[in-house]
């Protein structure tokens, strides 16, 4: 008996700090890559947050909301990560959502339900939040273990860092939805979004080639988890060339061509705005479903 209450102590002694921190699972996940932290994060949570005013839902998409917390939001953008990162098991992919970035030591921005810190900025790895990381496991896997995350709505933003990876094989995009669609719990409503246009024409031209193969994909696998189109003529003219929609230096001059700021992340969604809220009522279950999905290894 001793013995035994000796070895509990000692494990107790030795669990992490985050073990003992609460955790609810968000209802609406939005996950992304760098650009969340450096302009979109706060516009994807407020239009979530308010999805029956934002969407002027109807009487029967009022309904279809009813099944979500709407507050239970979350929102994580991961450095230059993309859907590959999240479905991978080792490897550089699997690097970029847990390596710790060796000059700022954090490698993601978090808002919504599951930031209770001010700071949105975090390490994925370190917090209750934010353990994905387990060996031999994707990230996918880790978060959608039973117990954890079990959203009834996932939204996903992934484009920029794919490019190269989609543009040159329709079959390593599809290869990604695949993984994808395997390790995400069965019967999770889910969308696809590719991410805001950048300030180069020249950068956007090649990101158009790898939508139209991210795009293929998804209707190739045949499956539920609708896609829409981030990149399109409306969104491309909003940003493309557009100095007042990007971080610039104190001269005026555009010095980060890839990250869309805060008032661009407001013009897209108002253009997209349709396009999302079709594709979260085509997801969500017509009435609420009557188990959870389980998760598929």
């Amino acid at each position: 008996m001793r013995h035994a209450l000796a070895f509990a102590l000692t494990l107790a002694c030795a669990a992490p700090a985050w073990a003992a921190e609460p955790f609810t699972s968000p209802d609406i996940l939005i996950l992304g890559d760098s650009q969340i932290p450096f302009g979109t994060g706060p516009v994807f949570l407020d239009f979530f947050k308010n999805l029956e005013t934002r969407c002027n839902a109807s009487p029967a998409q009022k309904a279809q909301l009813s099944q979500l917390d709407t507050q239970k939001t979350a929102v994580i953008g991961v450095r230059s990560s993309s859907l590959h990162s999240w479905t991978a098991r080792s490897g550089k992919a699997k690097g970029a959502i847990c390596d710790v970035d060796p000059k700022w030591k954090v490698n993601a921005g978090t808002f919504g339900t599951i930031n209770t810190t001010g700071n949105k900025y975090a390490q994925i790895g370190r917090g209750r939040p934010y353990q994905f990381c387990k060996k031999d496991h994707s990230a996918f896997e880790a978060m959608f273990a039973p117990g954890y995350y079990a959203p009834k709505l996932l939204f996903m933003s992934f484009l920029g860092n794919s490019t190269s990876r989609w543009s040159g094989s329709r079959q390593l995009a599809l290869q990604d939805v695949k993984n994808m669609l395997s390790q995400v719990p069965q019967g999770t409503p889910c969308v696809f979004m590719t991410t805001l246009p950048s300030y180069s024409g020249k950068v956007t031209a090649k990101r158009l080639k790898a939508q139209e193969n991210i795009r293929w994909a998804f209707k190739k696998a045949g499956k539920s988890c609708t896609f829409i189109e981030g990149a399109n003529q409306q969104t491309i003219a909003a940003n493309q060339g557009n100095r007042n929609h990007f971080r610039r230096t104190k001269a005026g001059k555009v010095k980060d061509i890839y990250h869309p700021n805060e008032r661009a992340a407001r013009k897209f969604f108002s253009i997209e705005m349709k396009s999302i809220c079709k594709a979260v009522f085509k997801e969500l279950p017509k009435t609420a479903p009557t188990h959870r999905p389980t998760v598929t290894r």
